[in-house]
């Protein structure tokens, strides 16, 4: 049965979105709870970032490159109440808010509900969840907007995808490569992408030596010690495989049966693997990487899944 006619096997079917929200929430919780608004290394740099915006310590507490990803520390500043919660808060939210668009980018590849909300399971109940979502990290901020991405990507929305590419530029700098993608795939008019990559830049900038200026120089070059080093270090490689889990298997089993609006993202998933790449030969790797490609291998996993169950129905 060809992909075109997925939608007989399929009947459509309206998503009850406050149900998935409420549902997707609590889990998100339950997962979260146990090490909420947790501060170790990379999020104790970040938290000190949102301190930092609300006046409560000086500049020479911050540490680079980690006030630069200055969005979520941001809006986690303005928050009221306790900052340690209110940004613990705001990463449940951007965690169930990807889960929530994986399961929207599910009916784009799928058109099943089941597969769809599958595609929004393995998304939500995963190890990066579990492990790195509680700490106070930016990395669900960058999820979100890569998540919001795809999910314009495959609706077809160019402008949206625009957006959401320069919001993620505000959350970690590396996303600016969304927007490189977008024009090189001939996504969006030549102007408007360029617009938008201008805008991304400038913001970069902006902050660097506007926003948060003075910060000690900092500088990552790859080297053979950090890569023997990874090999050999079993905790990061250990958070690699459980990251990996059942999205990557899935991914691969589905990479030549996805939809054609899917396809494309292929190049942006190795695209989007170079930083991470980078990182790991200059400073560290940890299952974060994989976490962070998650928006654009699940389309391919959930097409796997689909795949079967229309062989099925076939038989």
């Amino acid at each position: 049965m060809s992909t075109s006619n997925l939608q007989y096997a399929y009947p459509a079917q309206p998503v009850r979105w406050w149900f998935l929200v409420l549902g997707f929430g609590a889990v998100a919780f339950l997962l979260m709870t146990w090490r909420w608004g947790g501060t170790v290394e990379d999020s104790l740099a970040y938290f000190n970032a949102a301190r930092y915006l609300r006046g409560e310590i000086p500049a020479s507490e911050l540490r680079a490159p980690f006030p630069y990803r200055l969005l979520v520390p941001a809006v986690a500043s303005k928050l009221p109440g306790d900052l340690r919660h209110a940004f613990a808060g705001l990463n449940w939210a951007l965690v169930t808010a990807s889960a929530c668009m994986a399961v929207a980018a599910g009916r784009r590849v799928c058109l099943g509900e089941r597969q769809a909300l599958f595609a929004g399971l393995i998304m939500l109940v995963s190890l990066p969840t579990f492990w790195y979502a509680p700490y106070l990290l930016v990395d669900p901020g960058s999820v979100c907007a890569r998540s919001a991405f795809v999910l314009a990507v495959l609706s077809g929305q160019p402008w949206l995808a625009a957006l959401a590419a320069v919001m993620g530029t505000a959350v970690r700098e590396e996303n600016i490569l969304l927007l490189v993608w977008l024009i090189a795939a001939r996504r969006i008019a030549l102007v408007h992408g360029l617009a938008a990559l201008a805008i991304a830049a400038g913001w970069l900038v902006a902050v660097r030596w506007w926003l948060i200026p003075g910060l000690p120089s900092y500088t990552w070059v790859p080297n053979m010690w950090t890569v023997r080093h990874a090999l050999g270090d079993v905790p990061s490689l250990l958070s690699l495989a459980g990251c990996a889990g059942l999205v990557v298997p899935l991914a691969i089993a589905g990479w030549r049966r996805a939809p054609a609006q899917v396809r494309p993202l292929a190049s942006l998933i190795l695209l989007m693997a170079l930083p991470g790449l980078y990182a790991a030969a200059s400073v560290r790797i940890d299952g974060r990487i994989i976490w962070g490609l998650y928006p654009f291998l699940i389309p391919f996993a959930v097409s796997a899944i689909g795949n079967k169950a229309v062989s099925k129905l076939k038989n």
